[in-house]
């Protein structure tokens, strides 16, 4: 094992490690560690042995803050991209928003990255739609894995989307009922359509959304637009 191939449990038994008085847990993780060089064991005056976290042990554990927090940066512009499209498109949006959804007959919580309705006072024509970002392939896979995840979206909004970082992903990884946006040096180029369902907004949905705040939309960026009273193609 070389410090490249360390994974998530060596970096969460590093960090433990960092924060605590070093007790060895004596396990294959630890072994596998100070193989690496990233642990070093020590004994005190009375012959009991301790471990430290090396020199390239903290450095494995700021690279890994780091990669995380370069993760999470990009997953944040691309969440405000997709929310100022929406916002162009006229709709209203929140980021993060809580949602309870019933699916297989149990109550669900979603959490989609970008939720937006339509600005109309007419509720048959608010059609509630979903972006869910993902910048990293782990991620996705991590997503994919959950179908009642995906089925919690599906079951809040008449369109649901995918959208993806260049170079993680395409179409063939997604279920044909989400559409794919793909994320490409500052454009969003559809490569495959939501399908659209007719579906108005649920009650506990509206509840979430008095209850939370629409994000506030750039003027400059987008000229209001009067609430459009006649049913017409999402603005995705």
């Amino acid at each position: 094992m070389t410090t490249c191939d360390i994974g998530k449990p060596h970096l969460r038994r590093l960090r433990d490690i960092w924060r605590s008085a070093g007790w060895p847990c004596h396990d294959v993780l630890e072994a596998e560690l100070v193989a690496a060089g990233l642990l070093e064991r020590m004994r005190d005056a009375e012959g009991r042995e301790t471990v430290r976290v090396s020199d390239a042990g903290v450095q494995a554990i700021a690279a890994s803050v780091q990669a995380h927090r370069g993760a999470r940066d990009a997953h944040e512009q691309l969440v405000a991209q997709v929310a100022t499209a929406m916002q162009r498109a006229g709709r209203l949006t929140w980021q993060r928003l809580s949602l309870r959804a019933q699916v297989a007959g149990a109550w669900v919580m979603s959490q989609p990255d970008v939720f937006s309705i339509r600005q109309t006072t007419v509720e048959a024509y608010a059609e509630p739609v979903v972006h869910e970002i993902k910048v990293r392939r782990a991620d996705l896979l991590s997503d994919l894995r959950q179908p009642a995840k995906g089925a919690a979206y599906l079951a809040t909004a008449c369109q649901c989307w995918y959208v993806l970082k260049a170079g993680i992903g395409g179409p063939e990884d997604i279920p044909e009922a989400f559409g794919v946006l793909i994320a490409d040096a500052g454009r969003l180029d559809v490569a495959r359509v939501a399908p659209h369902r007719p579906m108005t907004v649920a009650f506990a949905t509206w509840m979430a959304l008095a209850r939370a705040n629409a994000d506030v939309a750039d003027l400059h960026a987008q000229s209001w637009l009067c609430a459009d009273e006649t049913p017409g193609p999402s603005a995705d």
